[in-house]
């Protein structure tokens, strides 16, 4: 195979397709998850203290994720035995912030290779050379890159934003919206602005009460 350059895939653009063995076994992107949302992650390596936070986080809002038809995938530059003695050390020694016994059932992939995580520019050689920085993509139900954050190896992420974001992202391609700072659900959204300036004048002029208009261009309302 072709040497495989690193560069991260940007927001609009197909996610770069692969195909892995993982811990739920082989798996071909994105054929395997058609029409689905997917958060595609990944982590420095196995048996190391955050990554086991965030793996029993995950895994243990992974219902929560799938009820928002959503998928989620791991990846680390590891093999897969080390992943599976990794999950079975989670579910029976590791408790955290109240959760125990957390069983992880979604694919970990396996990238010894370093091939898929330099097709997603996961491996940043100032960070480190042999491991994967804590990337997070979230590719929606055509295989598009809609959203991506990274993170050092030191910090752990925020997986009830990453669900935040998914379900903004979700609410703006329903209701042709977007969402303010810190949205939360059922918060205010704001109406696009109009594109003239005569949609700018009838905007100010209209009595919707449905709509609540700071000025011309910021426009809010309950959906």
């Amino acid at each position: 195979m072709s040497e495989v350059t690193s560069r991260v895939p940007l927001i609009g653009e197909p996610a770069p397709a692969f195909k892995a063995e993982t811990t739920q076994g082989p798996l071909a992107f994105p054929e395997d998850f058609v029409g689905k949302w997917v958060i595609f992650f990944s982590h420095p390596a196995d048996f190391t203290p955050v990554c086991t936070t965030e793996f029993m986080t995950f895994a243990a809002m992974q219902e929560e994720f799938r009820q928002l038809n959503c998928e989620l995938l791991g990846l680390s530059i590891d093999s897969t035995f080390s992943h599976i003695a990794w999950l079975r050390t989670i579910k029976e020694k590791v408790e955290f912030n109240g959760m125990a016994d957390i069983e992880v059932t979604f694919p970990v992939i396996s990238d010894l290779t370093m091939e898929v995580s330099k097709l997603y520019g996961m491996l940043q050689p100032t960070a480190s050379t042999t491991q994967a920085v804590r990337a997070v993509f979230l590719i929606d139900p055509n295989g598009i890159v809609r959203a991506l954050l990274y993170y050092p190896l030191s910090n752990g992420r925020n997986m009830q934003e990453i669900k935040r974001l998914l379900v903004a992202m979700q609410t703006s391609d329903a209701e042709k919206v977007a969402t303010p700072a810190n949205w939360q659900p059922g918060d205010e959204v704001i109406v696009p602005p109009p594109g003239s300036c005569g949609a700018a004048k009838d905007r100010m002029a209209s009595a919707d009460p449905k709509v609540r208009c700071v000025d011309w261009f910021l426009c809010f309302k309950k959906l």
